[in-house]
């Protein structure tokens, strides 16, 4: 699954213009831009410097809140406010973690951008494009996209046809029918605490 998610981490930045393009154009932008401060910098492996890569060219560009209320599916009514707002945050949390570990393995990968099949009037659209590295067979990654206010925004993510999103929908109904939304909760908040003490034991 880390070696899947690599090329999610080549992605994003927040760049001045980001309203303005389409969201291939964006996605390609910046992609070339990430991908092109991993080389200068020589950034991969350093697990600080990763995470703060993740934090400002990655999480601008994705809808949190969307994405934690599809992966909580009919459980995310039953949540209150309160939970919801803990969810998203633990949910959030959780991804960051898990793109910066998939980021510290970049080395070289090429990433292709097929046509983007969409009307102009779309206000959802999904980014197809395939991740190509010697050795290895070609990784097909799509990214779902809705139109914002704030412009494109990711809300789930296929790698090699398996959703982002369907992977946790399914281990997520199973922790809310064992122990409840709260025990989600504190599942994740446990999880991201390990994930932390490690990184920063790294």
């Amino acid at each position: 699954m880390r070696r899947l998610l690599v090329v999610l981490l080549m992605l994003f930045s927040p760049l001045a213009i980001a309203q303005e393009l389409g969201a291939d154009a964006l996605v390609k932008g910046i992609t070339e831009d990430v991908i092109s401060t991993l080389r200068q910098g020589k950034d991969a492996g350093n697990s600080r410097r990763v995470t703060d890569i993740v934090e400002s060219k990655v999480l601008p560009h994705f809808d949190f809140v969307r994405m934690t209320q599809l992966a909580m599916a009919v459980n995310w009514r039953r949540a209150s406010p309160e939970q919801q707002k803990l969810l998203t945050q633990e949910f959030k949390t959780l991804l960051v973690r898990t793109y910066s570990s998939a980021l510290n393995s970049y080395r070289d990968q090429v990433v292709e951008f097929k046509p983007l099949r969409a009307r102009p009037e779309d206000t959802e659209v999904t980014v197809r494009t395939e991740i190509k590295q010697k050795g290895a067979q070609p990784i097909g990654i799509d990214y779902d996209m809705q139109k914002t206010a704030a412009g494109w925004k990711v809300f789930d993510v296929k790698v090699a046809g398996v959703s982002l999103i369907t992977t946790y929908k399914d281990d997520f109904a199973s922790q809310v029918r064992d122990a409840g939304v709260d025990g989600l909760i504190k599942t994740l908040s446990s999880k991201n605490r390990q994930n932390d003490g490690r990184s920063k034991a790294s």
